[in-house]
């Protein structure tokens, strides 16, 4: 193989079909966000209800990652892959008898599961793209792959601009409150409808791949019977330890907070992970490595950030220029194209600039834009396509761009230079930390819901008045964006911190 290049011949056409992965979970990453502000109308419900949607898909993400990096262990990538697939197919079609009963519970199981999937095939795919080439070119090899995973985010926003939220009844929660129950009824059965119809129309996409790594050739030496055995009963056990405790957990305390849910029901794959002699040694291994536990943490918070900003775009440009949601989607649109045209441009200088230096210039920028759009004023400076913008909206907007590098760029740098044996359940620590989506999108929404906050005193000056049909106010929407330039600052420490290490993978 020349030296230096990017991926090789023989694992072209491997490589190409795991982009079409990383397409995929983008995609449908974009159009869950757009399920918050849908449900949160649909089924009536407040900003900490509607959020939860965030909690059951990112919550699934780490509770998942664990079992992923044992199939990954035990059996392969490529068999990764191919549970991933199945579990997303298995959840999409969830979705129909959801839409049925009309029921907010099964659907948050149904996109729980659909998450497990993506979870899986983020645990293997990411590693696997690593593995399929030189280790000086790994970590822009993952940013090139990672590049079109918002073009499935571009893909999300369409679809979930043309298919959900353009068929979105316009009453509100009042209107609908004074409506007939039939006629309520048939406006939510439509409306679901359309939240189903994509889900499920992608499950032929996801088939079609699965076809592929079905009959691919497996990656690696094939176990020998005996080796088969002892890999299935781990599996079995890691199954077990995974499923059992949050499925019980769920059924017998249906009241329990689902945050302090997904928490619980992570500590089953890890002790799982505590009582397997070598995944212990694994850990340790792990744990004795700074740059690979800042870079959980700095993960955490940056997928927090990322998914809490997208899913509140939407609400901060209905709030402040007075659009409708499915205008709300455009401005959606131009920030997600930012962030695709903005990774393109950070992977091909990372031929010459260090990745650590630079995702620290982007931390800062991203930090001035959250204090932009918590500070400057709804003053329309021009229109395109009769869409206004203003000051702090081409900030949200712009935030978008410097976030583009962030999640690829703390992988690579975490998992660089990490003992091989350990680098699946490495892997599957910086999956688990998606979990910040879960937790950094309700920490924001409980903000954006509560005019009292002691945020809120960071923005003195805005109007308090507060709005029935968003349940904000311009000032706790203003204040919620200190959590964004939170959470940026802990992605600049770590690469402040880290710069100038190597971060190839031995």
């Amino acid at each position: 193989m020349e030296n230096g290049r990017l991926i090789s011949k023989k694992n072209l056409l491997t490589f190409v079909m795991l982009v079409s992965c990383f397409t995929l979970w983008g995609l449908l990453n974009n159009m869950t966000d757009n399920l918050v502000p849908s449900f949160q109308r649909i089924f009536t419900m407040d900003q900490s209800k509607a959020g939860l949607v965030q909690v059951a898909f990112y919550g699934a993400y780490a509770v998942l990652a664990i079992f992923a990096a044992v199939l990954a262990e035990e059996f392969s990538y490529r068999k990764g892959v191919l549970i991933g697939l199945f579990v997303y197919i298995t959840g999409a079609l969830l979705y129909i008898p959801a839409c049925i009963a009309q029921s907010f519970d099964v659907y948050f199981i149904a996109i729980f599961i659909v998450a497990g999937g993506c979870s899986l095939l983020e645990t293997t795919c990411n590693p696997y793209v690593l593995s399929l080439g030189e280790a000086s070119t790994a970590v822009r090899r993952l940013n090139f792959a990672q590049m079109f995973n918002p073009v499935g985010s571009m893909m999300g926003i369409v679809l979930a601009q043309q298919l959900i939220l353009s068929h979105l009844h316009p009453a509100t929660a009042e209107e609908r409150a004074l409506m007939d129950e039939a006629t309520r009824q048939g406006i939510v059965l439509n409306e679901l409808f359309w939240v189903c119809a994509p889900y499920v129309g992608l499950c032929a996409i996801a088939a079609l791949i699965w076809l592929f790594f079905l009959f691919a050739k497996e990656d690696g030496a094939a176990a020998s019977g005996d080796g088969r055995s002892v890999a299935l009963k781990r599996v079995g056990v890691a199954t077990l330890f995974t499923f059992a405790p949050i499925t019980a957990l769920y059924f017998l305390f249906p009241e329990m907070n689902k945050i302090v849910w997904v928490l619980l029901g992570c500590l089953g794959p890890l002790a799982y992970v505590v009582l397997q002699r070598d995944y212990r040694a694994m850990l340790g291994t792990l744990l004795r490595t700074p740059r690979y536990g800042f870079g959980v943490v700095a993960q955490f918070f940056y997928v927090g950030v990322q998914i809490a900003a997208w899913t509140w775009l939407n609400v901060y440009c209905q709030k402040e220029l007075g659009v409708t949601p499915a205008d709300g989607a455009t401005y959606y649109t131009v920030a997600i194209t930012l962030f695709i045209v903005c990774r393109w441009i950070a992977t091909f200088a990372m031929k010459y600039v260090e990745p650590a230096k630079m995702m620290a210039v982007f931390a800062a920028g991203a930090i001035l834009c959250c204090l932009g759009v918590m500070y400057l004023p709804t003053r329309i400076l021009f229109s395109v396509g009769g869409l206004p913008f203003s000051s702090n909206v081409l900030c949200l907007v712009a935030m978008s761009g410097f976030m583009s590098l962030m999640f690829p760029t703390i992988y690579g740098m975490a998992l660089g230079g990490l003992d091989p044996k350990a680098l699946k359940l490495g892997a599957s620590g910086l999956i688990m930390a998606i979990l910040g989506g879960a937790i950094i999108t309700p920490w924001m929404a409980d903000v954006i819901g509560n005019p009292n906050s002691v945020w809120c005193a960071l923005v003195p000056g805005y109007a308090t008045d507060w709005d029935t049909n968003l349940k904000l106010c311009a000032t706790s929407l203003r204040a919620s964006f200190v959590v964004p330039a939170i959470c940026f600052a802990v992605v600049g420490l770590y690469a402040l911190a880290f710069r100038g290490k190597d971060v190839r993978a031995r």
